[in-house]
C-alpha cells in the first residue's frame, strides 16, 4: 500500500536523502575514484562508488519506510515492464543525478527520490549535498528549500517584467537546443548540472529550461513534483505532463516553465 504524503514522510525522506548525500560526499572528498560505464555503447553513463553507495543507503531507507513498496533505482537490476506494469505505487530513485559533474567535481550533482502514485510523482526529494541544499515537496503540501537550519516555502516567478532567465545543460546541449535558444533571443543564460536546473525554476531564479535531449525517467521525477508543487509546469512538446513507469524509460524532450503561460512553442 503507498505511504499517503505527509509532512513526516517527506521529512523521512529528505533525511535518508541527505544521508546518502553524506556517502556521496566522503568520495567526492577522498581524492581520485575509479570509472566504470554502464548502458548501451552510444548512450553510456559513468559509474563510481558514489553512485553504488547511495543506492543501497537509499533502497534499504525506503523498505524501512515503506515494506513491500517497490524501488526502482537508476543503480537496480533491470526490471521488466511485464513486472513493473502492475505497480500502482513505488518509489523511483536516481541515487546520483550527474556523475559526470560529479567526476569534474563541478559540485552540480544531486540525490534525487520521487514516490510515483499511478503514473504521476506525488512527493520528491532532490537533495544537493556539495551545496548543503534540499529542494522537497509533496502534493497538497508545496515545495521548500532547505539550506543549513532554515527551510522556506519556494515558488515560481512570472517571466514578465524582466529578461527571460534560460537554464540549460552543462554537459548535454544538442543542437536542437542551441537553435532554440537561439530563436529566444536576447534572454540570459544559465548553465547548471542535473537536476538543479529544475529547481532553480521551481524557486524562481529561472523561467525557462528547455530540455531537448535525452533523459530517463529517474532523472527527472523528484524534481517534476518540486517544479509542480511550486506552481511551474514540467510538460512534453505535445503539452502533456511527463508520466512514469512507461514502457521504455526514456522521457520525450520536454519543458519546464515556471509561468506556464510562456509562449515557448513559438520559438520550436
Amino acid at each position: 500500500m503507498m505511504k499517503q504524503p505527509n509532512e513526516s514522510l517527506l521529512q523521512r525522506v529528505a533525511e535518508l536523502a541527505e544521508r546518502a548525500g553524506g556517502a556521496v560526499m566522503k568520495v567526492y572528498e577522498g581524492g581520485e575514484f575509479d570509472v566504470s560505464y554502464k548502458g548501451r555503447e552510444e548512450e553510456q553513463s559513468p559509474l563510481t562508488r558514489a553512485d553504488t553507495e547511495a543506492h543501497h543507503i537509499i533502497v534499504e531507507g525506503l523498505h524501512r519506510i515503506s515494506p513491500g513498496l517497490p524501488v526502482l533505482s537508476e543503480e537496480s537490476q533491470e526490471v521488466p515492464y511485464s513486472r513493473r506494469k502492475g505497480w500502482k505505487s513505488f518509489w523511483l530513485v536516481d541515487p546520483l543525478d550527474g556523475t559526470k559533474e560529479f567526476i569534474k567535481k563541478t559540485g552540480e550533482f544531486t540525490v534525487n527520490i520521487a514516490l510515483i502514485d499511478g503514473d504521476r510523482p506525488v512527493l520528491g526529494v532532490v537533495h544537493a549535498p556539495a551545496a548543503g541544499v534540499t529542494y522537497s515537496a509533496s502534493e497538497g503540501m508545496g515545495a521548500f528549500k532547505a539550506e543549513g537550519a532554515g527551510r522556506e516555502r519556494i515558488r515560481v516567478s512570472d517571466y514578465r517584467g524582466h529578461r527571460l532567465r534560460v537554464v540549460a545543460s552543462v554537459s548535454h546541449r544538442s543542437p536542437e537546443l542551441e537553435a532554440f535558444i537561439k530563436r529566444l533571443g536576447d534572454c540570459e543564460c544559465l548553465s547548471m548540472g542535473s537536476s538543479l536546473k529544475l529547481c532553480l525554476v521551481a524557486e524562481g531564479r529561472a523561467d525557462l529550461y528547455p530540455r531537448l535531449g535525452p533523459t530517463m525517467e529517474w532523472d527527472t521525477a523528484a524534481a517534476q513534483c518540486v517544479v509542480e508543487c511550486a506552481g511551474g509546469s514540467v510538460i512534453d512538446l505535445d503539452g502533456r505532463p511527463l508520466g512514469y513507469n512507461k514502457p521504455d524509460l526514456h522521457n520525450p524532450f520536454f519543458m519546464v516553465t515556471g509561468d506556464p503561460a510562456f509562449p515557448w512553442r513559438d520559438y520550436l
